[in-house]
């Protein structure tokens, strides 16, 4: 279905100075809004509850959002019906990377390899440019990937860390085409509330419903907050795809790879933290080659 609308030239949106300028404010602000909740649910105990919880009141907290911007309609609702059901894989790939590897590991690791999968997705799928600088730009962070694995941690967080790469880079490619179909707001958050309806309803289903319950209640405050980041953030994604090319944003925001590693060193006191910064800047200026690039 995505090669369907590879053909489909005004499906590219527009690459002017004042569009790309905003893209590029929105992917920035994302990427500091994803690396502190993401870290947040790294501390937050039951991390599939936290998750759950997380997307629940995210979805919640942006229904003015949804009922000002209008719900997706048509065709955006399959690509929302798609997006909730890669949600799922990715929660749980997520919550089982934090749970068997250190964050300043297994958060740049995924970011990462997402990153690199939705840009070269967005160019084969998509109809999204990729020059020859931006393959070199793929190429030297595929590097500091590589160094970052040689950092400690075992092979199921690694294993864990790229399947999150592998559903980040889908949900991005099916989401662009939901958030193209409609609207960038509208649809994130509409997709807040049907992910975290998805979930719980899931942990109501496997009998987990008083351990929703009970930490709802004792840490609402903080799952808003989180789930609050969590929907803005990638609500300016989904806005910022409808100004520049998916690949330039999905890379832009992927700066938070090097939050991801410098949160672990600092708040989580991660022994190899600060070697591990070293390897996402490695990947950090891979991903500036290819913005460079464009």
């Amino acid at each position: 279905m995505l090669r369907q609308y590879a053909a489909r030239r005004d499906d590219t949106p527009p690459t002017n100075a004042p569009a790309m300028l905003i893209a590029t404010i929105l992917a920035l602000g994302a990427a500091v809004l994803h690396a502190s909740w993401n870290l947040a649910l790294k501390q937050g105990g039951d991390r599939y509850i936290a998750a759950s919880l997380q997307f629940l009141f995210g979805g919640l907290l942006f229904l003015p959002v949804l009922l000002v911007a209008g719900p997706p309609r048509g065709e955006a609702l399959i690509w929302l019906a798609a997006s909730t059901a890669i949600h799922f894989g990715y929660v749980t790939a997520l919550t089982r990377a934090y749970h068997s590897g250190d964050f300043s590991m297994t958060y740049p690791l995924a970011r990462g390899s997402g990153a690199l999968i939705a840009a070269t997705g967005g160019a084969v799928l998509l109809g999204d440019t990729l020059p020859p600088v931006g393959v070199a730009g793929m190429l030297i962070a595929a590097v500091g990937l590589l160094a970052l694995m040689q950092l400690g941690g075992t092979r199921e967080a690694y294993a864990w860390a790229l399947a999150t790469g592998l559903l980040i880079a889908t949900y991005t490619l099916v989401d662009t085409q939901g958030s193209r179909a409609s609207n960038g707001l509208g649809y994130a958050a509409a997709q807040g509330v049907s992910v975290g309806v998805a979930l719980s309803l899931a942990g109501l289903a496997a009998g987990r419903g008083q351990a929703i319950r009970a930490a709802a209640k004792r840490s609402w405050k903080r799952y808003a907050a989180a789930g609050g980041a969590s929907v803005a953030a990638y609500g300016m994604v989904l806005v910022a795809v409808n100004h520049a090319p998916v690949g330039y944003v999905a890379v832009l925001r992927e700066t938070s790879v090097i939050l991801g590693p410098i949160g672990g060193w600092l708040f989580l006191r991660e022994g190899l933290g600060r070697h591990r910064a070293i390897a996402a800047v490695i990947v950090l200026v891979g991903i500036c080659v290819l913005i460079a690039a464009r």
